[in-house]
C-alpha cells in the first residue's frame, strides 16, 4: 500500500474518488457525518433526463464502495482540519483524530431553506411545499393537497434561493430548471388531468437531453410555462393558496389558486463545507470551496495536499460530480507521486 488519503464526505463525489484511488493502491479513510452514504441522492425518486431510479444509482455506487479496500466511518462529523509539517490531521466532533498525506474534501451541499422566503409561506400554508417534499410524495406514491385530494392545479416556482439578491445567493443552482420539468412530467404521468404551470425567469437547460425534455413537457404533456416571478402567496378562506404574479411576455398581471405551490429550492454549501472552507482559508464569497483555478486546477486548493471535489465547490449535476471525482483522483495521485519522488 502507498500513501494514506482522507476523504471527507461519502456522497457520489467522495465515493467515486475513493474507489478509484483505492484501486490504485492507496489507503483510504472515508468520513461521513450522516448515518449513511449518499444522503442527498437518497432524497430523490427519479433522475433526469432519463427517469432512471435514484435508488438504483445509490445501490450501484455503494456496491463499488463496499467491494473496495476503504475504511468508512459514518456518524463522523469533522470539525477541524489542519496541516502539520507534511501531513493533514482531521478532528471529529468526538475529538478523534485522523491523519493522512492528502485530503480530498467532498462535503457537498445542503438544500436551501424555503422558510427564509417568507413571502411564499412555506411552513405557514399547507399548500406550499418544496421540490424535495414533492420527491418524497413520489416515493410514497401519494400526490395530494392539504385535504388528501389529488391536486387539480399545481404551480412550480423556479429560483427559490438561487439568483436571488434578497437571500444572498446570486448564483444559479443549475439543476432546478430541469428538475421542475422532470417533476412536472412525473406529475402528469400520475395524474393526466392535473393542470401544471411552471413560473420561471428564464429556463436554463444545461445538459444533453434537457432541451428535448422541455419540449416534450409542452408538446406531449401540455405543461404550461409562464415567464414571471410569483410575488407572494397567501391562504384563501377554503384553505387553498392564492398566488400573485405577472406574465412578463404578455405584460399582464396574474392571480391563480392552485392546490399545490412547489418551490424549486436551490443548493447552498453544507455546514461542513462552510466550516472547513473557512478554516482552511479556501472560502469563496458564498461559502463554497474556492478552487485554485476553475479551468486548469479546479480540483486543487491554495493549500498543499488539500483538494476539493463536487458540489462543495458549486452546484453540480450528478454526471458533473462523477466526472469531477475522476479528475480529482488523478490530481491527488499526481500530488502523492511528486511528494514521494522528493
Amino acid at each position: 500500500m502507498k500513501n494514506s488519503i482522507l476523504i471527507i464526505g461519502a456522497g457520489p463525489a467522495g465515493i467515486e474518488a475513493a474507489v478509484i484511488l483505492s484501486k490504485l493502491g492507496y489507503t483510504i479513510t472515508l468520513l461521513e457525518k450522516e448515518n449513511q452514504t449518499n444522503t442527498n441522492l437518497r432524497n430523490k425518486m427519479l433522475l433526469f433526463p432519463d427517469f432512471s431510479e435514484a435508488q438504483t444509482l445509490v445501490e450501484t455506487i455503494d456496491a463499488e464502495l463496499f467491494d473496495s479496500y476503504i475504511t468508512l466511518h459514518c456518524d463522523t462529523e469533522v470539525v477541524n482540519l489542519e496541516r502539520k509539517e507534511t501531513v493533514w490531521i482531521a478532528t471529529d466532533v468526538n475529538h478523534k483524530t485522523y491523519q493522512a498525506d492528502a485530503v480530498l474534501l467532498a462535503t457537498g451541499y445542503t438544500p436551501f431553506n424555503a422558510k427564509r422566503k417568507e413571502e411564499y409561506g412555506y411552513g405557514i400554508y399547507n399548500g406550499v411545499i418544496t421540490s424535495l417534499d414533492l420527491e418524497e410524495m413520489f416515493k410514497q406514491k401519494n400526490i395530494s393537497n392539504a385535504f388528501g385530494e389529488t391536486p387539480k392545479k399545481v404551480c412550480f416556482l423556479q429560483c427559490v434561493g438561487s439568483r436571488d439578491e434578497k437571500s444572498g445567493n446570486n448564483y444559479c443552482s443549475k439543476i432546478c430548471c430541469i428538475t421542475a420539468v422532470k417533476q412536472a412530467i412525473e406529475l402528469k404521468r400520475v395524474s393526466s388531468e392535473t393542470e401544471v404551470y411552471i413560473f420561471y425567469m428564464d429556463l436554463r437547460m444545461w445538459g444533453q437531453g434537457y432541451e428535448e425534455l422541455y419540449r416534450e413537457a409542452q408538446e406531449k404533456y401540455g405543461i404550461y410555462f409562464i415567464r414571471g416571478r410569483i410575488s407572494e402567496a397567501a391562504a384563501t378562506f377554503d384553505g387553498k393558496i392564492q398566488i400573485k404574479s405577472e406574465d412578463t411576455l404578455m405584460g399582464l398581471p396574474l392571480k391563480m389558486t392552485p392546490d399545490l405551490l412547489v418551490l424549486m429550492i436551490g443548493m447552498e454549501p453544507s455546514k461542513g463545507t462552510k466550516t472547513l472552507a473557512k478554516q482552511c482559508h479556501c472560502e469563496e464569497e458564498y461559502g463554497f470551496f474556492k478552487s485554485l483555478d476553475p479551468i486548469f486546477a479546479d480540483q486543487k486548493t491554495n493549500q498543499l495536499g488539500l483538494f476539493a471535489v463536487g458540489a462543495c465547490k458549486r452546484p453540480m449535476s450528478i454526471p458533473d460530480v462523477l466526472a469531477d471525482a475522476r479528475a480529482a483522483a488523478i490530481e491527488v495521485r499526481e500530488y502523492l507521486e511528486d511528494l514521494n519522488s522528493n
